[in-house]
């Protein structure tokens, strides 16, 4: 991440952070990343998690924002490699286990 945002200073570019609310938000940001050639910050909350784990899934004790924040999280995992731009998670909003 250092190098990252060390590389973006010293050249005057943004890392663009996008809140997402499922697996074709996080899709789409990986894949404008790699048609305009930098790299994406994916930004989980903990609305976004629970739309991610869906909306009639138990939030009890925010189960289903902690659930759908994780799952979205492996997505990223296992696919950013496939679009070939780096990726940064922003777990910031996410609701804490």
């Amino acid at each position: 991440l250092q190098d990252l945002l060390s590389d973006a200073k010293e050249k005057g570019y943004a890392i663009p952070g996008v809140n997402i609310v499922g697996s074709s938000s996080i899709n789409s940001c990986m894949e404008a990343a790699k048609k305009y050639g930098g790299p994406i910050m994916v930004t989980f909350s903990k609305g976004g998690g629970q739309f991610i784990a869906g909306k009639e899934a138990d939030n009890t004790d925010d189960a289903a924002s902690i659930a759908g924040c994780v799952a979205g999280a492996k997505h990223v995992r296992e696919v950013a490699a496939l679009y070939g731009v780096p990726v940064v998670l922003h777990t910031d909003h996410c609701q804490k286990a």
